[in-house]
């Protein structure tokens, strides 16, 4: 299975994005959508999971909820907004972490990327970065790979120039 993974996009959506979306048997929105348009558009191309993040309105927060858990392949992925990062966890992330052990655990909110293996719980922390234009994040980034029965593999990060085309 081929994943995307996109983060605050904050209401942007481009055919840059598109383009690194089409081919993916899903694509997971880790948070601040800043509007329905960005994850319709996505479902245009694919099967979209995602989670609403701190800048989203009511209607996104009726769509999509705060917490994804699913199993994607024989892995368990754990998906919010707001999670922290390695140590630095968001309030009452990491003892969830802990007693979960998800393999996978996504967040977004830092447009920041992050992908680093913990031993605190025994996954795997990704941040896929921002891939909106808004913010202070000089490129935008996205994570993709694949997911095999209990493998993941092939991981790629995939960036472009923040201003528009």
């Amino acid at each position: 299975m081929n994943i995307a993974v996109l983060s605050d996009t904050h209401g942007h959506i481009d055919d840059r994005i598109k383009r690194h979306v089409e081919g993916c048997d899903e694509v997971w929105h880790a948070g601040d959508i800043g509007d329905l348009h960005v994850t319709d558009a996505l479902a245009d191309i694919t099967k979209v999971r995602a989670v609403y993040g701190n800048i989203d309105d009511q209607l996104a927060r009726r769509t999509w909820p705060e917490h994804q858990r699913f199993k994607a392949g024989g892995l368990q992925v754990w998906m919010t907004h707001i999670g922290g990062r390695p140590p630095k966890y968001a309030r009452g992330i990491l003892p969830q972490l802990r007693e979960e052990q998800p393999d996978l655990f996504i967040c977004g909110h830092s447009h920041i990327l992050l992908v680093q293996r913990v031993d605190a719980w025994g996954g795997l922390h990704l941040n896929p970065g921002a891939a909106g234009i808004s913010g202070f994040h000089k490129v935008c980034t996205m994570l993709k790979f694949r997911v095999d029965e209990e493998q993941f593999k092939d991981l790629r990060v995939v960036e472009w120039a923040r201003k528009c085309p």
